[in-house]
């Protein structure tokens, strides 16, 4: 027997026999192997790279400085202390140029992507810390394959880990409109603050970002879930407030030169 149609057969048993005895539902378990998150996320990557009509990645010669700017981020969000799997995952991170989008999402195994409309959009670098702390949470709690399994079957994924095509195309547009649950949605909120509150941004970064969406249409797709953009900001703060995270003055000056070399 092959390996795909081994890893296809336990999959499909897995799950038969988690039917057949009728249990509760599986909640923050994950019957996809970590090691296939890092195998789908760079299955993800390629076909991102390989698509570039509908996922135009923002060129890195030309624009080393904004690409500085979000990987300093990134590592400063990394070397937090709170991120589980730090040394385990990818931590790849793209900017899709497409100023008409106000959006970031994950790949699984550490492959976030992040549009120019979201980064233009934003006015300090404590909102795109929030935001980017979020999204490395999906990553860390690996939402999106508990998420995509639900979605497409753990049979699916696993033929995308293993480089099915077909599979790949469809599993990378769902991550850009993938609905988490609203439990999910509350954990990657709860984890940004954890994860900048002993940095240099704000913890309650993420706040400013939903105060700013408030009542904005054309809402992206990671505010399309409930709890509502308000009581997130109230969560966010309580979070920090519990955590005792110093607050931190707004930084904006390095943020708005970044936009500057964007336009």
């Amino acid at each position: 027997m092959s390996i795909k149609s081994l890893i296809l057969t336990v999959s499909a048993g897995t799950l038969l026999f988690l039917s057949s005895c009728n249990q509760k539902p599986l909640g923050n378990f994950n019957l996809f192997p970590i090691e296939d998150d890092m195998a789908l996320g760079k299955q993800v990557s390629d076909q991102i790279a390989n698509d570039p009509s509908q996922y135009p990645v923002l060129r890195e010669r030309g624009n080393e400085e904004v690409y500085r700017y979000i990987r300093t981020m990134t590592r400063n969000i990394l070397n937090s202390g709170a991120v589980q799997h730090k040394d385990k995952f990818k931590w790849e991170v793209k900017i899709i140029d497409d100023d008409k989008t106000l959006n970031a999402f994950a790949a699984p195994g550490g492959y976030i992507y992040v549009y120019t409309g979201l980064i233009k959009f934003l006015d300090t670098e404590d909102q795109l810390a929030g935001v980017m702390g979020h999204e490395i949470a999906h990553a860390d709690r690996r939402h999106s394959t508990k998420q995509m399994s639900k979605s497409f079957g753990i049979g699916i994924l696993a033929e995308a880990a293993l480089g099915q095509q077909g599979n790949i195309r469809d599993i990378a547009a769902g991550l850009v409109n993938l609905r988490f649950s609203r439990s999910h949605e509350s954990e990657s909120d709860a984890y940004s603050v954890i994860y900048l509150c002993n940095t240099k941004y704000n913890a309650t970064g993420a706040a400013g970002f939903f105060r700013k969406m408030e009542g904005r249409s054309g809402t992206p797709e990671f505010l399309s879930t409930h709890p509502n953009p308000s009581n997130r900001v109230e969560k966010i703060e309580a979070k920090a407030k519990e955590l005792g995270c110093a607050p931190k003055q707004e930084q904006s000056r390095e943020h708005n030169r970044i936009k500057a070399l964007l336009r």
